[in-house]
């Protein structure tokens, strides 16, 4: 069977490989893992991603190099007049190729064949023909223009030319021409008035989107949307592997930008950064037992064919890892937690200069945490495996089909620790330009410097095999209470290996690290009628280890979709009042890569003018919706759930919401593109979607395609359906409401809550501090829940106002009514450490040694980076330094308490001013 994984060759030109290059050891014209009859195979594929093929007489690579892996990109509106201009991403072949490669596409199943149909002149269409709405005539006075029309020499034989068409009526009754003329002008004005107001040149109407009640758009938008759009969406998204920075990450670009524009978006535009990603040499990975001879074994690696006939699929890795060839014993060091290292130690096991083996998730769920930890106690190398009974499997119970991870699924993942640096490692708080400057990759906060690299729970059975005897029993209770997993035919009991008698394991990871990775975010926009400036960001990433049909695929396919409804009410000649702006990131499973670079590039407009940052990245892998976010979301996302119901629980999302979450939105983490958002930018971010039981969700596996999520996780896509529905919902409480749900009393009760928190946290860290030194938090505290609650009375106020005048607003109410809703969407930005009169925040200020984040009620652990309910993080890591001894009083602690306190009271200040 041909080997259909791929190889990420890279040259230094171009700076980014090609997709065969990049993503297909079979495939790739420089792997020698190939027969004849794979050769043809190839050529195929080359053509069709556009990348040089080999020359015909020697099989060398042609001369002729693109730059990257497309041409420089140009910026593209459906604004713009240029008909002829269709460079959208940037195309990485030419007319001739590109039409080629879409025709080969659509017989290979890849291409969207609504697509391939219309190649490039559907943008060309959408933007030049008229909409059942006249939708393609301009929004502005001064560009419209009517034909001219010829007019008849007298009024009269124009009027007799139109009555010579009417019915014979009696003389008596016939009206005179006075009243035809009348009639006739009437019906012109009629007919120009209606022309305006469907093209937009004139609103129909006043006030809020009159003519669009409300309640009417939301009724047209959950009942829009259609869950064979969304399976379609999928079914191509998850048409091939599409890994960061490669080409098939870019082409899935592509896709996105024409479906929106496909949705009438007002814009649809990308940007693009030069970032330090890695890939994996092909034969440059090894995990393998060398002694004794008698235990000699390799292990696999990769996953087996997914699809038949196989597709190329993800070398497995881990993303950002440190290349390596280490060999040392082999030590099972059960979830590496630094617990867990201690458990050893403190047994009589040194695992200095070891390969040790451990499980994903459990008591450290953050897999770079893992690493950092076995780096810290003086581990050699990492093999992480992820074992059954982390996704629900119990030992003894008969292995499910389909459901669950089979025995040679590996997890990809990054091991980048995000919580010291996000975005690009190499340019922390700077945009990853071509030019920009970048630090050296040794000894940098956010790399691990000892190798790692995935493996499937087969391979692990056979390393926890050859530990059998070796170093400490592992028993269901004492020391090594809970180290036991489910993986098959290992034996009742376990061990931990000894650093003199374990077998000796060799661990390769050689990696391909490119400093200038080209990387691209995809845009569209709806701009608002009231209030352009401001915006409503809708996100998802759509880089992914393999296929990807949960992470990001599922969330990739509901944002499609959410963006088709309101390109539906567009076309109707709705408009928000506020603009919504879609984003598709690029590089989010590497470190929030794009979506922070993004931010960074855009930090002083998003902090002016981001109302809030809506991202679902894995969608849908089971039935429970969850969310984390900031707290001032939780009106609006409580007013969504209760107009919806799940049937199959004979409930209202609301009503399940209560009982399972408490009404509660979760905290916020690192591991997503809302981080950046919040914990840079201070924009007020929600994070959401359905999870599954367990973890039984074949996280950054091949095997999470297409045909698992229709069997066995989401069949009929009703999930998906109720995902998109959510999701369009929160974003018209916020673009279309006259003032945005966002209640900043919630805030104030959250943050009360977390306050007595942190106190009884503190407790556990120490008895020797003073319980004065919270005051000054306490106080500010009560200060914004007071201020908080007056600011709130003027929605009564303007509401009131309203029903007494009969739905008119003068424009003074309109001046102060924006006013209000631009103070309720900047508070989380007002929470941030910045410099006064400096929205960039230069300087010292952010958290210590990690400047990047700067809002001091969110932000990540720097000793737990997993933890979604560090609130108050200036304070907690002052704390947390205190209790590890790093520090030798509270004196820091108590500076940041202030420091948090007065920023919180300044936030609390700006409200009523």
């Amino acid at each position: 069977m041909p080997d259909e994984k791929h190889t990420y060759q890279i040259r230094e030109e171009p700076p980014i490989p090609s997709y065969e290059e990049a993503t297909s050891s079979s495939q790739s014209p420089y792997s020698s893992r190939r027969g004849p009859q794979e050769a043809s195979d190839d050529a195929e594929r080359q053509t069709l991603l556009g990348h040089d093929l080999p020359g015909p007489s020697n099989g060398q690579p042609n001369s002729r190099r693109r730059n990257g892996y497309y041409h420089p990109p140009s910026v593209q509106s459906v604004d713009e007049d240029d008909d002829d201009d269709d460079s959208g991403l940037g195309s990485p072949v030419g007319a001739d190729e590109e039409a080629a490669l879409r025709e080969t596409m659509e017989e290979m199943e890849i291409l969207d064949p609504e697509s391939a149909e219309e190649g490039r002149s559907r943008r060309n269409r959408s933007r030049g023909r008229f909409s059942k709405r006249f939708y393609s005539i301009t929004n502005s006075l001064s560009s419209f223009h009517l034909p001219r029309i010829k007019w008849p020499e007298s009024p009269n034989a124009f009027f007799a030319s139109i009555c010579s068409k009417l019915p014979t009526i009696p003389e008596e009754y016939r009206p005179g021409w006075a009243v035809i003329a009348r009639l006739c002008g009437l019906i012109l004005i009629v007919a120009l008035v209606y022309l305006l107001v469907v093209s937009e040149v004139v609103p129909m109407g006043g006030g809020f989107n009159a003519g669009f009640e409300p309640e009417r758009v939301r009724r047209f938008a959950r009942d829009s949307v259609d869950s064979r759009q969304i399976e379609e969406y999928l079914r191509y998204v998850t048409s091939y592997d599409h890994v960061a920075g490669t080409e098939g990450s870019y082409m899935l670009g592509r896709y996105i930008e024409e479906k929106f524009a496909e949705a009438h978006m007002d814009t649809y535009t990308h940007d693009e950064y030069f970032v330090y990603l890695n890939y994996p040499k092909a034969g440059g990975r090894r995990v393998a037992i060398v002694e004794p001879k008698d235990k000699v074994w390799e292990a696999k690696l990769e996953e087996g064919d997914v699809y038949t006939p196989p597709r190329a699929q993800t070398q497995t890795f881990h993303g950002l890892s440190a290349s390596g060839n280490v060999t040392g014993p082999l030590i099972y060091v059960n979830y590496g937690h630094k617990k867990d290292f201690k458990t050893l130690w403190d047994s009589g096991i040194d695992v200095q200069g070891a390969v040790v083996l451990m499980r994903y998730y459990g008591s450290q769920e953050d897999r770079a945490m893992k690493v950092r930890a076995a780096q810290d106690a003086g581990v050699a190398g990492v093999i992480m495996y992820s074992d059954p009974g982390e996704d629900g499997f119990k030992k003894g119970k008969v292995w499910p089909d389909g459901r669950w991870r089979p025995e040679d699924s590996v997890q990809r993942g990054s091991v980048a620790l995000s919580n010291m640096v996000l975005g690009d490692v190499l340019t922390p708080g700077r945009p990853s330009t071509i030019d920009q400057k970048r630090m050296s990759k040794d000894k940098n906060a956010a790399l691990p410097t000892i190798p790692s690299i995935p493996i499937s729970w087969s391979d692990a059975k056979k390393l926890l095999q050859s530990l059998k005897g070796i170093g400490e029993e592992i028993a269901p209770e004492g020391n090594f209470e809970h180290w036991i997993g489910a993986v098959p035919d290992v034996g009742e009991k376990w061990w931990s290996g000894h650093p003199e008698k374990s077998p000796k394991v060799n661990l390769r990871n050689e990696q391909e690290e490119v400093e200038k990775q080209r990387i691209t975010n995809v845009f569209g926009s709806i701009r608002g009628s009231e209030d352009k400036a401001k915006k409503i960001i809708v996100g998802n990433h759509r880089d992914s280890w393999c296929f990807g049909a949960a992470d990001p695929g599922s969330g990739t396919a509901v944002m499609l979709e959410v963006a088709r409804v309101l390109g539906e009410l567009r076309m109707q000649g709705w408009r928000p009042l506020r603009t919504i702006e879609f984003a598709s990131w690029d590089a989010e499973e590497y470190n929030m890569i794009g979506s922070t670079e993004h931010v960074e590039a855009n930090m002083e407009e998003i902090r002016a003018n981001a109302i809030a940052y809506l991202n679902v990245g894995v969608g849908v892998t089971g039935n429970k919706l969850w969310a984390n976010g900031s707290p001032i979301f939780k009106n609006a996302w409580t007013r969504v759930l209760g107009a919806m119901a799940d049937t199959d629980r004979n409930a209202t999302l609301q009503e399940l919401w209560e009982k399972e979450h408490g009404g509660e939105i979760g905290g916020l983490g690192v591991d997503g593109d809302y981080a950046a958002f919040q914990d840079l930018a201070g924009c007020s971010s929600l994070d959401f979607g359905f999870s599954g039981p367990e973890h039984g969700d074949l996280a950054h596996s091949c095997y999470a395609t297409f045909e698992w999520m229709t069997k066995y996780v989401d069949p009929g896509f009703k999930y998906h359906v109720m995902l998109a529905q959510i999701w369009v919902l929160v974003i018209l409480e916020l673009a279309q409401a006259p003032i945005m749900p966002l209640k900043i009393e919630d805030y104030a009760a959250r943050l009360q809550e977390e306050g007595q928190k942190l106190i009884e946290w503190t407790e556990t860290k120490g008895s020797d501090y003073d319980i004065g030194m919270f005051q000054p938090l306490a106080d500010a505290l009560a200060n914004v829940g007071n201020k908080a609650q007056e600011f709130g009375q003027w929605e009564t106020k303007w509401y009131n106002e309203i029903y007494a005048t009969g739905g008119f607003e003068t424009q003074g109410l309109t001046v102060q009514r924006v006013s209000y809703n631009a103070k309720m969407s900047s508070f989380d930005s007002d929470l941030l450490d910045l410099q006064r009169g400096n929205i960039n925040g230069e300087g010292e200020h952010g958290l210590p040694g990690r400047h990047q984040f700067k809002h001091v009620i969110f932000g990540p652990s720097a000793f737990d980076a997993s933890d979604k309910n560090y609130v108050f993080p200036f304070i907690r890591d002052a704390i947390e330094q205190k209790a590890l001894g790093k520090t030798k009083n509270w004196e820091l602690a108590e500076k940041q308490i202030k420091k948090t306190a007065e920023i919180i009271n300044r936030a609390a200040d700006k409200l009523l001013h």
